[in-house]
């Protein structure tokens, strides 16, 4: 039988178990007692994601889901995150096989090679098959993402003070985007393999950018700096950044112990749930599509890490919960249409007949927290 059918007869099934709770809920009102099944909820998402998504001729994922087959490096990370997420909560073969031959495909379609101009992008594809390797005991994993990273670790340089930059040919650049991350991937180096001078590259890496792109007073991070002009952008605030930048002080906190990091994880979430969410509906933002698209997902993710920290105070925690568990279930109940399971870039609305592989990943990313908290009893129905 062809492999796309049988994904989509499981998709058709999993759909009606994930929506049978909510066709009995006769408010159906966000805010009230969740009647969700999220690991249900999970299970449609994302074998749906694989069947609108993934091209299993050529093992990468599609630009949309109406067969667009234009090939972007750094989605193909957090798209196989979501897969990672979807594995290690079911052990399902289904996604298994694609992370089995994700490596080769991506590996191809970006000319035979995980290197890229754009350091961000590899730190990205890094830190995916760190947890690739992690769900499936393959060592080329393991060795494509420190192979990777010790190209990254090229990107530092010390115009702007420090730090890694954006892209190859721009060494004056300096991003929040390609700092987060590469922290972030230092320290899981660093705790799986117990190499001090990734630990050592880690604590360089976050004390730059707290020092040049984060605002201590509100914990704002700001988007990049450039050094030939000395211009900060302190007007470009992102979630991802937010995102990237908590999640590399909660890195730093699990090896350290050092409460300051800590604290600053809580500052980075806390100016994201009360800046960079619309007004009306305290939803998290829209930010586009395209790159955009991805933007609140890669926050979630790390965000999630956050509210699963046994050091978060209760109220701290209860507080994070309701937010993340307010937006999952205007997204699942409100703003997915229920008949293709595609996600749209304002997590109120649903979308049209298309939705990008970037703001379809953010919205599975969502759907896959909240089914890991879920499972770990701090989301109940």
């Amino acid at each position: 039988m062809n492999k796309k059918l049988i994904i989509l007869m499981v998709v058709s099934l999993v759909i009606f178990q994930a929506c049978e709770k909510d066709e009995i809920d006769p408010g159906n009102e966000v805010g009230k007692e969740a009647t969700i099944n999220w690991a249900a909820a999970a299970d449609s998402s994302s074998s749906s994601f694989i069947y609108s998504y993934w091209n299993p001729a050529e093992a990468y994922f599609q630009y949309n889901n109406l067969n667009n087959t234009d090939f972007h490096y750094w989605p193909q990370a957090h798209a196989l995150d979501v897969v990672v997420d979807a594995y290690e909560r079911t052990g399902d073969n289904l996604y298994l096989t694609t992370i089995n031959d994700w490596y080769e495909g991506v590996k191809a379609k970006n000319g035979n090679s995980f290197f890229n101009v754009y350091y961000d992008d590899m730190e990205w594809n890094a830190l995916v098959m760190l947890r690739a390797y992690n769900a499936s005991n393959q060592e080329r994993y393991k060795t494509a993402a420190i192979s990777v990273w010790n190209d990254i670790k090229t990107g530092w340089n010390d115009n702007a003070g420090g730090g890694i930059s954006w892209k190859k040919d721009q060494p004056y650049s300096k991003n929040a985007c390609s700092n987060g991350p590469a922290c972030i991937l230092a320290a899981r180096l660093y705790q799986q393999f117990g190499d001090g001078t990734d630990k050592e590259w880690a604590i360089k890496i976050y004390d730059w950018e707290k020092e040049y792109l984060f605002n201590p007073a509100n914990g704002a991070v700001y988007d990049n700096i450039n050094s030939r002009t000395g211009e900060t952008q302190k007007a470009w605030i992102f979630t991802y950044n937010q995102g990237t930048f908590l999640g590399s002080a909660l890195e730093l906190y699990k090896i350290t112990g050092e409460k300051s990091y800590l604290n600053d994880a809580q500052k980075a979430a806390d100016h994201t749930l009360n800046a960079l969410v619309n007004s009306n509906d305290r939803l998290l933002k829209d930010e586009g599509n395209g790159d955009g698209g991805l933007f609140k997902g890669i926050f979630v993710r790390y965000f999630t890490q956050l509210i699963l920290q046994p050091d978060l105070s209760d109220g701290t925690r209860n507080r994070y919960l309701q937010f993340l568990k307010y937006n999952a279930e205007t997204l699942w109940k409100t703003g997915t249409d229920k008949n293709t399971l595609l996600f749209g870039p304002y997590w109120k609305n649903k979308p049209g007949t298309t939705s990008d592989l970037t703001t379809q990943t953010s919205g599975a990313m969502l759907i896959e927290a909240a089914a890991l908290l879920e499972a770990e009893s701090l989301i109940t129905n």
